[in-house]
């Protein structure tokens, strides 16, 4: 592994470099093979420690998950033991087997539940290797009895995943066509990319006998074939013998045997960490496309950005002209999109100032317009006192004109209210404006400040203007009561007047004014609560449906009588609520006194009011009325001056209405929209020193320099991996080979070639080349006796093929 770690190392050092993490998920290494198979001693290799248990028997009985993390300097840590480092390896062994026998017990109980070791180390990659427990099939001490079956789905847990690499551990003194780990192997990898062969004990066949039809994967094909190693002996652990030392008596032993002299290269350990490394390359090198994709589009997104910064001299005066006027500009610009309205980077999130004024203008302020309308019982009580107040003591013969001109002063009188807050609303919103504009200004934290306080104090300015001429505009209307107006009915219609707007009303019956998706509040728990319904507004009614198809009608409500009232927002709830009701204490909603109805924002509420005035569904006043009874006489005058004042309030209403916006956005927006184009560098530059104006914040230059240095370590970065691409090879995967004789199969694997050596099983004498074997004695790998369940293998000339029992 140490040809890998370097390579990783570039790399994680290159992500670091961008404060990101270089997550290259290497695959896991799990070791699985008969007790007694070498399993551990193949593991240790990896780490280059001897510190795994040894022993007769099971002695891995529960799956030990080993995580190797590169450090500087070299310890152990248990998941169980969190907190506390472990130096000696001798110290991880003995935590190991008291952990072990913790659970298990001493009498060679197992568990499914698996140990985690975490080693640091300056030699090792950053990998997960798992010991498996060995396979057996009896059961000893206090292992159940289903022994084989359990740790069978213990070991299929790990090897099931795909990202996990199979060494099949099979000792050569054993036969390998019975290798319980190659037919695990086989069920979860069939197409055997994942799984290698490792062939243990080759130091151990009786004399005569060798695997070299096995190591040449002419026997028993495997698609990644099979690596024999010779690990240390009982006798080599007790001794103490490390693991340098092993590894070269490995290497002897391949280059002195006459068996496996001729491919001693590519056997023992190090071909085995090769073939590991091939495959771990093999990783790395499919996640750069990814890698590279990633950094690309980060290093185009910084390029601008860099580009501008690189050169960059903060204390250069003609940069801070430049960039004052270039800033200034800006703002500008800014303001008046957002005003104006833009096509380019529209806002979808959020509504602009130039919208937000709109809705005050065309709904905000027509609706307090109407809020501000008296009850009706109460004009038509002030109406009533003014007819017997200008007559005094007389009895007047004909209905006094100077009545109506009181009550119609008292009215317009009425409207500074709305009209001033209409300005206030409009200033508010400029001033927000104003500071959304200049976020941009945030890295000059001292030209912001600047900016902000000329603007806001210009807009404060322009308001006592503008509500001076507010407030002259409803005096001009004082001033004179125009009756001669072509829309004002006059004395002779004024009794004609209600059965005329009960005809326009009717004929307006279908024009719909709203449409939205509204809750209903205060349907109960037992009918299914709070519902969200499409709503239709018109003239005449309030109609809701399923959805916006408008094909299931629930309930259509009229609109006589209703009023709205304001709803206290639940404290649980997110939502905004107003509700309606009848003013004659009727049932608006089935059994329900009132129909209250959600909305997500107040600027919903406000909308969806003023689209309720327009239909004639008015606020619910407090006024407290006294009873007075009057006699039908006077009962005519008031309902004619009652008229009189509707009708001319609704001239008046409808000039306001008109005048408002025009003169809010001459003295007002277009004025600031003017003072920034041309005032505000001016006033900027007699502030003070543009120099200091221009001085950038410590966050913008710490910004500055994180820029440059990401962007130079993207190109770092990018550069490594191309090196890594060029100076890596992909590892091919070999093509697939008949695995047929795995799993049980009752197929004959192919025959090798009648040159190839033999592997002698256990205990059997060489025979002269080219000679049949024996009758009734075991063929090559595998022992076939003379019972009837064993097939016979039929003579050949040369040497006969191996028959694989059921």
């Amino acid at each position: 592994m140490e040809e890998l770690i370097p390579l990783v190392n570039r790399l994680q050092d290159a992500f670091s470099a961008i404060g990101q993490a270089c997550n290259l998920d290497l695959p896991q290494i799990a070791v699985v093979g008969g007790q007694s198979a070498g399993k551990s001693s193949v593991l240790e290799n990896f780490v280059g420690r001897d510190f795994l248990p040894r022993g007769s028997g099971i002695v891995t009985r529960r799956p030990l998950v080993l995580q190797l993390i590169s450090a500087t300097a070299e310890w152990g840590e248990f998941l169980h033991c969190k907190g506390k480092k472990f130096t000696d390896f001798d110290e991880i062994r003995q935590e190991i087997e008291a952990e072990t026998d913790r659970v298990t017990g001493a009498n060679k109980g197992i568990s499914p539940i698996p140990i985690n070791l975490r080693v640091y180390s300056p030699h090792v990659l950053n990998l997960t290797l798992i010991d498996l427990p060995g396979i057996t099939k009896v059961p000893v001490g206090d292992q159940p009895a289903d022994i084989e079956q359990q740790i069978r789905e213990m070991i299929m847990q790990f090897i099931t995943r795909e990202s996990c690499l199979i060494l099949a551990v099979t000792p050569a003194n054993t036969d390998l066509a019975n290798s319980d780990a190659l037919k695990l192997a086989k069920d979860v990898d069939s197409q055997g990319q994942r799984t290698i062969g490792v062939i243990t004990k080759l130091d151990l066949m009786d004399e005569g006998t060798d695997a070299r039809d096995v190591l040449e994967n002419k026997l028993l094909p495997l698609r990644r074939g099979y690596i024999g190693v010779v690990n240390r002996s009982q006798k080599d652990i007790d001794g103490r013998k490390d693991i340098k030392a092993a590894l070269e008596a490995e290497r002897k032993f391949f280059l002195s045997h006459p068996s496996y002299r001729h491919m001693a290269e590519k056997m023992g350990t190090p071909r085995l960490q090769k073939v590991l490394n091939e495959q771990l390359t093999n990783h790395i090198r499919d996640t750069l496309p990814g890698f590279r994709s990633k950094l690309q589009s980060q290093l185009l997104a910084l390029d601008k950005e860099a580009e501008e910064y690189r050169g960059y001299r903060p204390d250069d005066p003609s940069r801070k002209t430049k960039q004052l006027l270039q800033m200034v500009q800006q703002f500008s610009v800014d303001f008046e999109k957002r005003i104006e309205g833009s096509g380019d980077q529209v806002d979808t999130v959020e509504l602009s100032g130039g919208a937000k004024i709109n809705r005050i203008f065309h709904e905000r302020f027509p609706f307090e317009l109407v809020k501000m309308e008296c009850d009706e019982k109460e004009m038509r009580r002030e109406i009533s006192y003014a007819i017997k107040n200008i007559h005094g003591i007389r009895t007047g013969l004909f209905t006094p004109d100077m009545a109506f001109e009181a009550i119609v002063k008292k009215q317009i009188i009425k409207l500074k209210g709305p009209c001033v807050k209409c300005v206030d609303m409009v200033i508010q919103e400029l001033i927000n404006t104003v500071r959304q504009c200049s976020n941009k200004l945030e890295c000059f934290p001292r030209l912001r400040e600047e900016t902000e306080r000329i603007v806001t104090s210009h807009i404060r300015d322009r308001e006592n203007r503008a509500k001076d001429q507010v407030l002259l505009l409803i005096d001009v209307q004082l001033s004179y009561i125009n009756t001669n107006h072509e829309d004002f009915i006059g004395f002779a219609n004024a009794q004609q007047r209600s059965s005329q707007t009960n005809k326009s009303q009717t004929s307006a019956g279908n024009q719909v004014i709203r449409k939205g998706w509204l809750t209903i509040n205060n349907i109960s728990i037992m009918k299914g609560g709070a519902k969200e319904y499409w709503f239709v507004l018109t003239a005449e009614s309030l109609s809701w449906f399923k959805d916006d198809e408008e094909k299931e009608k629930k309930y259509m409500l009229p609109l006589d009588n209703l009023k709205l009232r304001d709803v206290e927002k639940s404290f649980m709830s997110s939502k905004h609520i107003f509700c309606i009701f009848n003013t004659e204490s009727r049932n608006v909603y089935k059994d329900n006194r009132t129909l209250e109805l959600a909305c997500d924002s107040q600027d919903d509420v406000d909308s969806w009011k003023s689209s309720l005035l327009r239909a004639g569904v008015y606020p619910e006043k407090t006024t407290t009325v006294n009873n007075f009874s009057m006699d039908p006489q006077l009962e005519r005058k008031v309902e004619t001056i009652r008229n009189l004042v509707d009708s001319y309030m609704a001239i008046v209403n409808k000039c306001i209405r008109d005048l408002m916006p025009k003169t809010i956005m001459h003295l007002m927006i277009n004025n600031v929209k003017e003072f920034i184009n041309a005032e505000l560098l001016a006033q900027l530059y007699s502030a003070g020193d543009q120099n200091a104006l221009m001085d950038e914040s410590q966050e913008q230059a710490q910004r500055r320099d994180e820029v440059l240095r990401t962007h130079q370590a993207l190109k770092e970065a990018l550069a490594i991996i191309g090196d890594i691409s060029t100076s890596t090879v992909t590892v091919p995967v070999p093509p697939p080979v008949d695995t047929s004789w795995m799993g049980g199969s009752s197929r004959r694997s192919p025959p090798p070639s009648p040159t190839a050596p033999r592997r002698m099983s256990s205990g059997q004498r060489p025979a002269p080349r080219g000679a049949p074997p024996p009758p009734n004695r075991p063929g090559p790998l595998g022992p076939f006796n003379n019972s009837a369940d064993s097939p016979q293998a039929p003579s050949r000339p040369n040497r006969a093929p191996p028959s694989i029992p059921r």
